[in-house]
């Protein structure tokens, strides 16, 4: 089993920088794909961006590409997610979540029902 926690969520002012960061235990996922989700209030959860499991495969959400940047340390079992020129539309609960059934992919996966293990998530509010 895997667990994830997230943090670095915070209020924060419109133009503004957050690094989120999302810690993995219960057993190396290293060997998998990792990505970023985000809710906001009375929305669906969307995907943000994902991560091969080399790290050298990144992709992005068209609104969030440009300005954010996802990059992961697998000796820490770790993905961080860079967010820069945030905008008060980024506000939202932010889910990180590992695609646990093929390791090794170098598949991009955008949909919640292709990853296996989600963190409880982490708020960052962006105020105008």
């Amino acid at each position: 089993q895997v667990r994830l926690v997230e943090s670095g969520g915070t209020l924060v002012q419109a133009g503004g920088s957050l690094r989120l960061s999302c810690a993995a235990s219960g057993r190396s996922v290293s060997s998998y794909a990792m990505g970023w989700f985000r809710q906001a209030p009375g929305k669906e959860r969307e995907f943000v961006s994902g991560i091969s499991w080399t790290g050298s495969g990144t992709y992005y959400a068209d609104s969030v590409k440009g300005r954010f940047t996802i990059s992961r340390d697998n000796a820490k079992n770790t993905v961080y997610l860079q967010m820069n020129s945030l905008k008060f539309e980024d506000t939202a609960i932010y889910y990180c979540a590992v695609q646990g059934t093929a390791y090794f992919s170098t598949r991009y996966y955008t949909r919640e029902s292709e990853y296996d293990y989600w963190g409880q998530g982490t708020q960052v509010t962006v105020s105008s």
